[in-house]
């Protein structure tokens, strides 16, 4: 831990960057997935499970439409994951300055901090991505069912940017909107606000996830010390132990995913209705859903995180940044 905090900030944020870029581009299908099977209500069901959502989109978009809101995503991880990372190191650095041994409950604090502090690019980047994910399901819904037309709007808002993407029939092509539109609209009528939407949601699901996630993998990465004499641990093992860290707390605040991802949905396909609030969300998945509704995508989320925080924290450990900032990396392997 002491060699960690001696590392420059610069490294730090681009080992947060890179270790970003890499993940999001081998597992966004994934995601892609998931966020498609959250907003699917029961009775409407486009996608039996994940699988079978990749290969209806792979069918009706073709293979990048795997990929719809990779580009937002592959520009916003790089500032997220590097405030995460950093905050979080910075933070452990701060809690333990007295020079005693960081408990779990300074651990868990440190985390809370650094879940609060990215949420400044993880909502916006959530909105925008999220809009482009989803385009795909509602212009299948309606090919599925054409005789129903889809109330596809945005709350208190008549936008004609929007409107052109999503207003789609079986006799016509909808044209692809893209985030820059969307941001541009968003910022028109509802001014920096309207990027921030499920601001609330986001925090409920980012400050859990990192109060367990960042004192569950430190645990995890001490059991790969080779002594107590020998701190180093090899670069397989933080992978591991950022996968089961990350599939962990992923699966625990799975539920707080699908209510910011019901709120941060601007379009709705038929029948699908506006929830006003976090609490008004819940509520209404209970009542028309039942409790099984908040484990919705669950395992595709368990995917996402798991590769992502492990690639996360393969990068950190090794040390990219260091390599390409001059300073002595870290060894991948000790024997």
């Amino acid at each position: 831990m002491a060699q960690q905090q001696q590392i420059s900030l610069p490294a730090k944020l681009i080992n947060g960057g890179v270790a970003g870029m890499v993940g999001v581009t081998c597992v966004f299908p994934i995601d892609l997935a998931k966020t498609r099977l959250q907003n699917q209500r029961s009775g409407q069901q486009l996608y039996k499970n994940m699988m079978d959502c990749l290969i209806k989109t792979v069918k009706s978009e073709g293979y990048f439409g795997m990929y719809r809101g990779a580009a937002v995503n592959l520009t916003l991880v790089t500032p997220e994951k590097a405030i995460k990372l950093a905050a979080n190191d910075f933070f452990r650095h701060q809690f333990s300055k007295d020079g005693g041994k960081l408990t779990v409950l300074k651990e868990m604090m440190a985390g809370c901090c650094a879940g609060m502090c990215q949420v400044i690019v993880t909502t916006p980047m959530e909105m925008l991505k999220i809009q482009l994910q989803d385009a795909g399901r509602l212009a299948a819904q309606q090919k599925v069912v054409p005789s129903v037309v889809a109330t596809l709007k945005m709350t208190g808002t008549n936008s004609a940017v929007l409107s052109r993407s999503y207003n789609t029939s079986p006799a016509t092509q909808a044209t692809r909107v893209s985030a820059i539109q969307i941001t541009r609209e968003l910022l028109r009528t509802k001014g920096l606000t309207g990027l921030y939407r499920g601001l609330g949601a986001t925090l409920m699901r980012d400050i859990p996830f990192s109060i367990v996630y960042f004192p569950l993998f430190a645990h995890l990465h001490q059991f790969g010390q080779h002594s107590c004499n020998d701190l180093s641990v090899p670069f397989y093992w933080s992978f591991m132990s950022g996968c089961l860290a990350g599939c962990v707390a992923a699966v625990a605040v799975s539920p707080c995913d699908v209510v910011k991802t019901r709120l941060q949905s601007l379009k709705k396909g038929a029948n699908e209705e506006t929830y006003n609030g976090v609490v008004d969300c819940v509520r209404r998945i209970l009542r028309k859903e039942g409790p099984t509704a908040f484990l919705k995508g669950a395992s595709c989320r368990a995917l996402v995180i798991a590769p992502l925080f492990g690639i996360a924290q393969v990068v950190y450990f090794v040390g990219v940044g260091e390599i390409l900032l001059g300073y002595t990396p870290y060894n991948i392997y000790s024997a």
